[in-house]
C-alpha cells in the first residue's frame, strides 16, 4: 500500500488544466502553421456555416473544424472519403476537454507536392524574362480573325462562341482543338499554337473550364508554357475560374479569370460600338461637311467682294464721280474767277469814272477845242479874239466865238 507524501501535492482543476494544455498547444509556433493530410469522415454542415470534420489515417484520426469565413472561399466540393491537404493550427475545445484542429484552407491531396513544382517552374522561367511586363503586347481592339485554342467538345467552347457571336458576328473564327487535360494535352496544345500560328490571326485565345490543380496542370507545362510566350500572334489566355492561376497567364499577352471573359477581352470593340460610333462619325462628317460649306462660302464671298472692288466697271464710276466732282469744283472754282474779275472789272470801271471827262463837265465844267483844228484850250493864249470855238458840255456840245480875253 502506497505511504501519503509528507509534501502536499498540487491539485488541478479540470479547467485549470485543461486551460494549461490548451496554452501549452497554441503557443507552440510550429502547431499554428501546419498541413495535415487525410481523409475527410463524419462531415457536418449545420445551418451556422461552420463545416466540422473528421481527418483519419490508417493508424489516428483528427477532429476539424473550419469557420464560416474560411468556409466560404471553399472552391472544393467536401464529401466523406476524399483525400484533403488541410491547413491550420492546433487548438483546445475547453467545454469537451479535446484537442482539435481548425483549417482555414483545404485542396486535394497531391496539390502540395503540385504547388511547388509550379513555383518552382514559375520562378525559374520568370528569372529568363519569359513573364516581363516588357514583352506583352496590346490586344488589337476589332479583331477581323480570331484563333482558339481548347477543346472541341467542351463547355468553353461553346460559352466562347456564344460571346462571340453576341459581342462580334462579323468576326471569322478558327478553332485549333486540342485536348486540355492529361499527358497528351501539353504537345496538342503546342501543336494547336504552331498551326495556329501559321494561320496569323488576329488574336490566339487559350482557354478551358475550371477543374482542380491537376486538371489545369496541362497549362503549367514548361513545353506549353514557352510555346505561349514565343507566340508571335497576341494571345490572351482563359483558363480556369478567376481565382485559377496557371503559368501560362503569366506568359500570355493578356489574362482573363474565365473562357467567356477572354472572348469578351478579344472583342473589346462590340457591334453597339460600331454602331454608336458609326453614327457618332457620321455626326462628326455632317458637321465638319457644313463647316467647311460655311467657310468655303465665306472665302468665297470675300473673292467676290474683292472681285468687286477691283473691277473695271467700280474704277469707271469712281472715275466717273471723280470726273463730276472735278467738274463741280473747276466751275465752282471759274465762277469764283469770274466773280473776282466782275468785281474788279466793276472797281476800275468806278475809278475810270471817276477819272473821266464826263464826270467833270457832269460838275459844270466844259471842255474848249478850237473849231478849226480841234485842238484843246486849256489856256488863254491859245486863242484870239473872234476865234471859232467849240464848247463840250455834259449832254452835247456848241459853238461860240471869243469876243475877248482877260
Amino acid at each position: 500500500m502506497a505511504q501519503p507524501s509528507l509534501f502536499t501535492s498540487v491539485i488541478w482543476s479540470v479547467s485549470r488544466l485543461t486551460q494549461h494544455i490548451r496554452s501549452l498547444l497554441e503557443t507552440d509556433v510550429t502547431l499554428q502553421d501546419v498541413w495535415v493530410q487525410g481523409e475527410i469522415s463524419n462531415l457536418a454542415r449545420p445551418a451556422s456555416g461552420h463545416v466540422y470534420f473528421t481527418l483519419k489515417d490508417a493508424a489516428a484520426s483528427l477532429r476539424c473544424v473550419m469557420w464560416r469565413t474560411d468556409a466560404r472561399r471553399l472552391n472544393l466540393p467536401l464529401q466523406d472519403g476524399m483525400a484533403v491537404e488541410a491547413h491550420g493550427k492546433i487548438g483546445v475545445y475547453e467545454p469537451q476537454g479535446q484537442y482539435q484542429f481548425y483549417a482555414d484552407l483545404l485542396r486535394p491531396a497531391g496539390e502540395g507536392a503540385l504547388y511547388q513544382e509550379f513555383l518552382r517552374l514559375k520562378s525559374r522561367l520568370e528569372a529568363e524574362g519569359l513573364f516581363d511586363t516588357a514583352r506583352k503586347r496590346p490586344i488589337p481592339p476589332l479583331p477581323r480573325t480570331i484563333g482558339i485554342v481548347t477543346s472541341a467538345s467542351g463547355a468553353a467552347l461553346r460559352d466562347m462562341l456564344n460571346t462571340l457571336r453576341r459581342r462580334l458576328p462579323l468576326v471569322k473564327v478558327i478553332l485549333a482543338p486540342s485536348p486540355v487535360q492529361g499527358e497528351e494535352a501539353p504537345p496538342a496544345l503546342v501543336s494547336a499554337l504552331e498551326a495556329l500560328e501559321r494561320l496569323s490571326p488576329d488574336v490566339i485565345l487559350l482557354a478551358r473550364g475550371g477543374g482542380s490543380i491537376e486538371d489545369l496542370w496541362a497549362f503549367n507545362d514548361e513545353r506549353v508554357v514557352r510555346a505561349v510566350a514565343a507566340c508571335r500572334v497576341p494571345l490572351i489566355s482563359g483558363v480556369g475560374h478567376e481565382t485559377d492561376f496557371t503559368l501560362t497567364d503569366f506568359a500570355a499577352d493578356l489574362r482573363a479569370p474565365t473562357p467567356t471573359a477572354a472572348a469578351e477581352l478579344a472583342c473589346a470593340v462590340t457591334v453597339a460600338d460600331l454602331t454608336s460610333r458609326l453614327g457618332e462619325t457620321k455626326n462628326r462628317l455632317a458637321a465638319s461637311t457644313l463647316n467647311l460649306l460655311a467657310a468655303r462660302k465665306s472665302r468665297l464671298a470675300s473673292l467676290a467682294a474683292r472681285l468687286r472692288f477691283s473691277s473695271p466697271q467700280r474704277r469707271i464710276q469712281t472715275d466717273r464721280q471723280r470726273l463730276d466732282d472735278l467738274a463741280r469744283r473747276g466751275f465752282s472754282a471759274l465762277n469764283h474767277c469770274l466773280s473776282l474779275k466782275e468785281t474788279r472789272l466793276q472797281g476800275l470801271e468806278r475809278r475810270l469814272q471817276a477819272l473821266s471827262p464826263l464826270a467833270v463837265l457832269g460838275r459844270g465844267y466844259a471842255v474848249v477845242t478850237k473849231a478849226q483844228d480841234g485842238a484843246l484850250v486849256s489856256h488863254v493864249g491859245q486863242v484870239q479874239a473872234n476865234d471859232d470855238i467849240v464848247v463840250r458840255v455834259m449832254d452835247g456840245q456848241f459853238g461860240a466865238m471869243v469876243r475877248s480875253k482877260t
